[in-house]
């Protein structure tokens, strides 16, 4: 589906969704951070939403069932914007819009203590869920899904797995509480109420340092600041190790991705080269692992 053919998706959902005419509802801008879907920013008679059409094949990542279970359980928090719509067999999502700058367009490390207190509310809130991220069986799952094309992962990737998973009775100690799961600052945004949190695709019960290591993907040096202030006090090794290990996780599970896009042809039709930032990625856990 080309962006051309986005607009016109947008005018004939949002117009019987929000019960308006189709010439009432406006494409204003498309917000750019992610690289699995296409997010617009619309205007339908002067209010402001925005309006999600999931990237090709997305359904092999997220199960919107458990989207909108999520989304339901996190409403009461107060840290998302409120979902309008949301079409389970497309992913297509329209939500309201949150006036405010995505912190990925700021100077990250100003707003390193809303961050941690955002994070801490959410992880304390009490809030949980019936679904386990299950870091360790995703990257499995996404492994599986590039035996499809007859990929075969050379002895590196092998070797860093299995480095990884050595860790896996070491993280199985920690409590696990509900997670934004995607908690990148791409998905931060700042407004005049504080940071809200968007996104709650990958949401569900996991290890509360997996948000603070996905905080770090685009400089991990993020998530090394972020952590004596969400901890509330000098890290030890122990803390250390386990934001390592999950950001180790994490580019690993994003390699798998990465390899996966570019076998379905997403490298040339976005004009990124996702074999690159898969390598980028292997890469990067080769590096976080032998600092163990």
């Amino acid at each position: 589906m080309s962006e051309t053919n986005h607009e016109a998706i947008i005018k004939e959902v949002t117009a019987s969704v929000l019960k308006v005419n189709e010439d009432q509802v406006s494409l204003d801008y498309r917000l750019m951070g992610g690289m699995s879907n296409f997010t617009y920013v619309i205007k339908v008679n002067g209010d402001k939403y925005t309006f999600r059409i999931p990237g090709k094949k997305a359904e092999k990542f997220v199960d919107r069932s458990i989207e909108t279970y999520h989304i339901d359980l996190v409403e009461p928090t107060g840290l998302n914007n409120e979902t309008i719509y949301l079409d389970e067999e497309t992913g297509i999502k329209i939500a309201k819009y949150i006036e405010g700058t995505p912190l990925h367009q700021t100077t990250t490390l100003n707003y390193l203590e809303e961050a941690a207190q955002t994070l801490r509310s959410l992880h304390q809130s009490g809030l949980k869920s019936d679904y386990n991220y299950a870091p360790f069986k995703r990257i499995e799952q996404y492994e599986a899904y590039l035996k499809e094309f007859d990929y075969a992962h050379d002895s590196k990737y092998f070797e860093l797995k299995e480095t990884l998973f050595s860790y896996q009775e070491f993280l199985s100690q920690f409590e696990q509480t509900f997670t934004h799961g995607d908690a990148q600052i791409s998905n931060f945004v700042v407004t005049e109420q504080g940071l809200r949190l968007m996104d709650w695709e990958f949401s569900g019960q996991n290890d509360p340092f997996f948000d603070l290591a996905q905080f770090g993907n685009k400089d991990f040096d993020h998530a090394i600041a972020l952590l004596p202030i969400y901890l509330q006090r000098t890290p030890k090794h122990e803390d250390f190790k386990r934001l390592y290990l999950w950001r180790a996780d994490l580019c690993l599970q994003w390699h798998n991705v990465a390899i996966y896009k570019h076998l379905i042809g997403l490298s040339d039709d976005l004009k990124i080269p996702f074999d690159k930032v898969g390598a980028m990625y292997l890469e990067k856990a080769a590096n976080l692992l032998a600092k163990l």
